[in-house]
């Protein structure tokens, strides 16, 4: 397919992935780097030949047919509709606003729109490859999901007041997997949190610690392991349990070198981070959105999924402050 060009809102921590990964990615040219930081913008856009340029410069040339938002989490929303008002094909990294009711509110001028939102998880091929055997009836009727998301070391203090916190900024990304893997919405759930990994994350009104259930209207159960920090790498793992064994994707290691001697075994360790550890799901997942964008494919990862996974991150936070079980409404 001729690439379309692209402009990228965002030079921070999302940007530097996507941006990278749209000047490879057939279907899509890179054209605009957008960011109210200038030495920001300009050192993104030297690094993958493109432009500088201001958000209204990027929606009003004619020739971009696509927009990736990748700035701040409490901008998604408004860029993200500004691009769709403008007539683009939208990407948008999760989640869609911190605001479960704003989100809501903005999903009417959405239903017709070209829009992949960024759970990237759902095109990791370790992932894909389980669920195509879950699908398939390897093991049965899926019973319960054990889904384990644990990130090596916590973020610096002053990323937690702008974040959404550990439930919309991280524990979503699970709460979308068991959405897509158990097959039915949830119907309750229960969370417990703590902070045990750095006071300072409590003290700014965050818990760094969870441990969340889902139920089903069926009976399937799907718990959730959250921690800010492991101390031994990025630990990312499914476990799905049927009615005639289970199915599991495991961590990436870094190599299948290994050492034996007197004092044990010696393995390579697993990915430092989720750049490593998902960067085959971040490329599918912009190829995906350059197929979405010219038309070629209906969108994997709907507006519609962004806001059923925040009801669940907020129904997590309701469940951990109240020491209750939630019932849920139907969001998807």
């Amino acid at each position: 397919m001729a690439p379309i060009d692209v402009a990228l809102m965002g030079a921070g921590r999302m940007g530097q992935v996507h941006g990278p990964n749209a000047v490879r990615t057939p279907g899509l040219r890179l054209k605009y780097v957008v960011d109210p930081r200038p030495g920001a913008a300009q050192a993104l856009a030297a690094r993958c030949g493109a432009a500088v340029a201001t958000l209204e410069q990027a929606l009003d040339d004619p020739a971009v047919g696509g927009v990736l938002v990748c700035s701040s989490t409490d901008r998604h929303l408004a860029h993200a509709l500004a691009a769709v008002d403008a007539g683009k094909a939208v990407f948008c990294e999760k989640p869609i606003d911190l605001d479960l009711d704003k989100a809501r509110e903005a999903q009417p001028r959405f239903r017709d729109a070209r829009f992949v939102l960024g759970f990237n998880r759902r095109y990791d091929p370790h992932f894909l490859a389980l669920k195509r055997r879950l699908d398939a009836g390897e093991v049965g009727a899926l019973e319960s999901l054990q889904l384990v998301n644990h990130d090596p070391a916590a973020p610096p203090p002053g990323f937690i007041p702008t974040s959404g916190g550990l439930f919309k900024d991280f524990t979503i990304h699970d709460l979308d997997m068991a959405r897509w893997l158990l097959g039915e919405e949830p119907t309750e759930l229960f969370c417990a949190a703590s902070c045990l990994v750095d006071p300072e994350i409590g003290r700014l009104g965050d818990v760094d610690t969870a441990r969340t259930v889902l139920r089903t209207a069926s009976g399937r159960l799907c718990v959730i392991s959250n921690t800010r920090r492991s101390g031994y790498g990025y630990d990312q793992r499914v476990e799905a349990f049927g009615a005639a064994g289970m199915i599991a994707a495991g961590n990436v290691v870094l190599d299948t070198v290994g050492t034996l001697t007197e004092d044990g075994l010696g393995a390579a360790p697993i990915a430092p981070g989720f750049p490593q550890r998902f960067a085959a799901s971040y490329r599918a997942l912009l190829a995906h959105f350059a197929e979405v964008a010219q038309g070629l494919a209906p969108s994997r990862t709907r507006y519609a999924d962004g806001i059923a996974a925040l009801a669940l991150a907020e129904a997590c936070g309701q469940s951990a402050r109240s020491g209750r079980a939630i019932r849920l409404q139907g969001d998807a």
